[in-house]
């Protein structure tokens, strides 16, 4: 995207777990959403047997007891900016009033901080 022109890029992930009924089920989605093997010269179908077995395997390592199967699903958000004159530049490094480390240790604004904000 830098190549391309874009500036303040940023790549966000989510990680999303879905539970299904089985491993075909799983596929049909995975299919449905064109996550497919999309090369050029492949083979155009597994055998029936070659797909039995991988759900009989994937059940095995992942199924829990009801049946059902978890597949995770990360999803990227990449985000650029075109170049402009009024988009914001960044704050010049040692500015911040906290450091990352202590993100974790902030708690977060109360009503009050909030109205002081607002004056």
């Amino acid at each position: 995207m830098g190549r391309a022109g874009f500036t303040m890029l940023t790549v966000d992930v989510d990680e999303i777990q879905v539970h299904y009924p089985g491993m075909l089920e799983v596929m049909k989605d995975l299919q449905g959403m064109g996550e497919s093997n999309c090369a050029w010269n492949r083979k155009s179908m597994l055998h029936r047997d070659t797909i039995l077995a991988a759900a009989a395997i994937y059940q095995e390592m992942y199924g829990h007891e009801d049946g059902s199967v978890p597949a995770t699903f990360e999803i990227l958000y990449m985000i650029g900016w075109k170049p402009h004159e009024s988009q914001a530049k960044p704050a010049r490094r040692g500015s911040g009033s906290a450091s990352f480390g202590e993100l974790g240790k902030l708690s977060p604004p109360t009503p009050a901080d909030r109205s002081k904000e607002g004056q």
